[in-house]
């Protein structure tokens, strides 16, 4: 009886230990990102969403077209950023190390967010626009755009019908789980909030 009580709190004591250490871990950069979303105007719920989707808090990963961080920047992108910002020491460290500045969280997520920005910028007057814009952050501007193009009569689509547009079966994947985590973080109040279609209903190939 007393063994079983002792394997009962290691077991108990644990759970509490992983569940406490996985709160810590995704969070812990939680400072980081309400200041970097603050300053580009996001909600820093949604760019919370999109590190748990691509790295899982994880600064050293790296994605295999070369995206690098928390936020899976790409050195392109990183590099129209400092070439933006004006700044020479910026650009010459972009330039030269791409890699370590990118690694760097807070500038990781702040490129990130800068880039984030410029589809918030182009789809924030559009219904459900966290869509789009997680679209075209991992699918490309062009594609998110092909997909947002309007109804026959010119009606814009629904968050629904642009994800039933969206004809990368990773991408679409990839928005319906950050929609679906954002919308959990966000609670029932959310506003204009995107109804995340059935994996059933996909019609992607």
């Amino acid at each position: 009886m007393k063994r079983l009580i002792l394997l009962s709190l290691i077991i108990l004591t644990t759970v509490i230990g992983v569940y406490y250490l996985n709160q810590y871990w995704i969070h812990r950069y939680d400072g980081l990102i309400k200041r970097q979303a603050s300053i580009y105007r996001l909600d820093p719920d949604l760019v919370w969403s999109i590190i748990y989707e691509e790295t899982y808090f994880s600064p050293w990963k790296s994605g295999q077209a070369g995206e690098i961080g928390l936020m899976q920047v790409t050195r392109a992108v990183g590099q129209d950023w400092a070439a933006e910002t004006g700044m020479r020491e910026l650009a010459r460290q972009m330039a030269s190390n791409p890699d370590s500045l990118l690694r760097d969280p807070e500038r990781n997520i702040q490129i990130g967010c800068w880039y984030l920005e410029k589809f918030y910028e182009q789809y924030r007057d559009t219904p459900d626009a966290e869509a789009r814009m997680i679209a075209a952050y991992n699918a490309g501007p062009s594609r998110a755009a092909e997909w947002n193009r309007p109804r026959e009569n010119g009606a814009a689509l629904s968050g629904p019908e642009f994800i039933q547009r969206i004809d990368i079966p990773s991408t679409r994947a990839y928005v319906t789980s950050i929609l679906t985590r954002y919308r959990k973080l966000k609670g029932p109040g959310l506003q204009n909030a995107v109804a995340v279609p059935s994996p059933g209903k996909s019609s992607a190939k």
